[in-house]
């Protein structure tokens, strides 16, 4: 069962509304950024202290979520 939902929010207040890592201003597309430049998710939550692991498996499971629901164009 995803948990993603209680990780991801989306506030228009905070970061213009784009999704977040609750309780931070770390966008999801940060997360996914540096998971595509190579980085392991244990060195994102290096580079940003307040995330955990799980919140990483949470960004990633919310792009899958936005991926099922959407069809992205190269």
């Amino acid at each position: 069962m995803n948990t993603w939902h209680k990780r991801i929010q989306t506030d228009p207040q905070v970061c213009h509304g784009k999704a977040c890592i609750a309780g931070t201003r770390i966008m999801v597309s940060v997360v996914l950024d540096n998971l595509a430049d190579g980085l392991a998710p244990d060195e994102i939550v290096a580079e940003y202290p307040p995330l955990t692991i799980a919140d990483v498996r949470a960004a990633i499971a919310y792009a899958a979520a936005l991926t099922r629901e959407e069809e992205l164009v190269p």
